[in-house]
């Protein structure tokens, strides 16, 4: 079996963005066989909410597209991250300055955006819905489901040379 590749989604919270990303990416990895080619998880650059639930918000849009967010707890970066995860997508260009102040410089060639991984929707960055309407939590999901597939084409295509 070839080596697991690790991405680690990193929002602000990790309430409601990279939560979603780690759920939708999860869930459409396995649709495409390749669940045990990943190791996935989230966090954010700010411990506000260290060991809660995604926001309930971020659960409910999810779940009415049959993603389950409920078992995911927040956490904080962690310096060991940089080492551990091959791909640390930010969702916003705050966030990914955020990072790369902490990542070492033998690591920042795993720093990116997450939406340059999008083929379908016209921004480079997942919007932080908190303080939104529900029409905010729909627009994460678009986004995050067209960069998910991206990103898993990509993989799969460094993988097996095509897809």
């Amino acid at each position: 079996m070839s080596k697991q590749v690790s991405v680690l989604f990193v929002c602000m919270g990790n309430i409601c963005r990279s939560p979603t990303a780690e759920g939708v990416f999860r869930h459409r990895a396995a649709k495409a066989g390749l669940d045990d080619y990943f190791v996935i998880d989230s966090a954010g650059t700010h411990g506000y909410h260290v060991g809660e639930p995604p926001d309930a918000r971020s659960m409910e849009f999810a779940a009415k597209r049959g993603y389950d967010l409920s078992a995911q707890r927040s956490r904080k970066v962690a310096a060991s991250d940089f080492e551990k995860f091959d791909h640390v997508l930010a969702m916003d260009h705050d966030n990914l300055r955020l990072l790369e102040e902490v990542c070492p410089p033998q690591h920042r060639h795993k720093l990116g955006l997450f939406m340059a991984h999008a083929g379908n929707s016209a921004s480079d960055v997942v919007p932080d819905p908190y303080y939104g309407g529900g029409k905010g939590f729909d627009l994460v999901l678009d986004y995050i489901e067209d960069a998910s597939d991206g990103l898993i084409a990509a993989l799969r295509t460094k993988r097996y040379g095509a897809e």
